[in-house]
């Protein structure tokens, strides 16, 4: 069916098409007995794809990355779809509009998007008040994460006023969310990912693991960006193992344009922006392989990059990932696409005679590169 709907879409800006997209998910989102009706339908129940992890239940280990629902006007619609977690944002203390348009770009040849949006939302309060009205994350029916990132107006320097930005979004992210995402790794933000550098994320990250101590507390992520150097890598991944992080998403999305098949001249005239989908998925393996090895077994690891087919997600898993996301997947695959990769992963997972999708995760990994704590070069 969505591949006799796709062209349409695929015929109105980016923009455009995602908005009909949310506003065709409404009914979905205010009517429960047709989210019971959806959701009977699509969501895993196969323990199979049960994965524990953060003192969360996920049942299935396919969720949805960071935005898709910036605002939280469909989380109940999503999760109905079969998604096994979403994660909502990204959200800023101060409510923001999206780069100037065009900001998002379709690469059909690479099953690409390019995207300079920028964390546009309603700003941290006014969303996270809009998830509590409906009834929070335990109504969502799945685990839910909230991303949280540097407001545009505000800087870096001195690093306190955006430490200070960054804890006003917690304080209203945490109240509802399962899980807090600190977005570090967008390249749409104005010196957004100055704050990966190792010094400066432990003066963020470590405000952040203080600011939990002091009331609900919620396990703790940082997402990273494709584009670091191993040596900035390693050490942004010390930083968060010494401070006791719950782990990490790796990835956002990538400033590279290398092996692409859409045309150069069509790749230059679109400009910056951060690309996604699968020229990202090669990248992303390493970063979630090197993750698992620096953190070890205990640190919970999101893979996201160009996920399109169970195929993905076990190699994803089998390079030390938890859980993984889609955004790009879900554009092109449309609204089945996690309920048939959930069909599809158990199936893999039943022909290969394995009873849980956890007892794989970094199995491509040999246990004395684990022991080693890195990754040979």
């Amino acid at each position: 069916m969505y591949a006799l709907v796709r062209p349409l879409l695929f015929a109105l800006d980016p923009g455009t098409a995602h908005t009909l997209g949310m506003a065709a998910l409404a009914p979905l989102e205010h009517l429960a007995p047709l989210r019971a009706m959806v959701r009977a339908i699509l969501a895993p129940r196969r323990e199979s794809l049960v994965v524990r992890t953060m003192g969360l239940t996920f049942p299935s280990p396919i969720g949805l990355a960071a935005g898709f629902d910036k605002n939280a006007r469909r989380a109940r619609a999503l999760a109905s779809l079969g998604f096994g977690h979403l994660e909502l944002g990204t959200i800023t203390a101060l409510a923001q509009e999206s780069n100037p348009s065009p900001n998002l770009f379709r690469l059909p040849l690479d099953r690409a998007l390019v995207n300079r949006l920028g964390f546009p939302n309603e700003g941290a309060e006014v969303v996270m008040r809009r998830l509590s009205r409906r009834g929070g994350a335990r109504r969502v029916g799945v685990p839910v994460g909230v991303s949280i990132g540097k407001s545009r107006a505000i800087g870096i320097d001195p690093l306190s006023t955006a430490i200070a930005d960054y804890v006003t979004s917690f304080r209203a992210a945490r109240q509802e969310a399962d899980f807090v995402v600190v977005n570090v790794s967008s390249p749409n933000t104005k010196d957004l990912r100055a704050l990966q550098n190792a010094e400066l994320a432990r003066g963020l990250l470590a405000a952040l693991v203080r600011e939990n101590e002091l009331g609900r507390r919620v396990p703790l992520l940082v997402k990273i960006a494709p584009d670091l150097t191993d040596e900035a890598l390693d050490a942004l991944l010390s930083v968060a193992k010494d401070l006791a992080l719950t782990g990490i998403v790796a990835t956002n999305t990538t400033v590279s344009r290398a092996g692409l098949s859409t045309p150069a001249t069509q790749v230059e005239s679109i400009g910056a922006g951060g690309l996604s989908g699968p020229p990202l998925r090669a990248r992303a393996l390493e970063v979630v392989r090197r993750s698992r090895v620096a953190l070890g077994n205990e640190a919970t690891i999101f893979g996201a990059g160009g996920i399109a087919s169970a195929d993905d997600v076990l190699a994803f898993v089998r390079a030390g990932a938890n859980l993984v996301q889609l955004y790009t997947g879900f554009v092109y695959g449309g609204p089945l696409v996690a309920s048939q990769l959930a069909r599809d992963l158990h199936g893999a997972l039943t022909r290969q005679g394995t009873k849980c999708i956890a007892d794989l995760v970094g199995t491509s990994l040999s246990s004395a590169t684990l022991s080693a704590g890195r990754i040979p070069n």
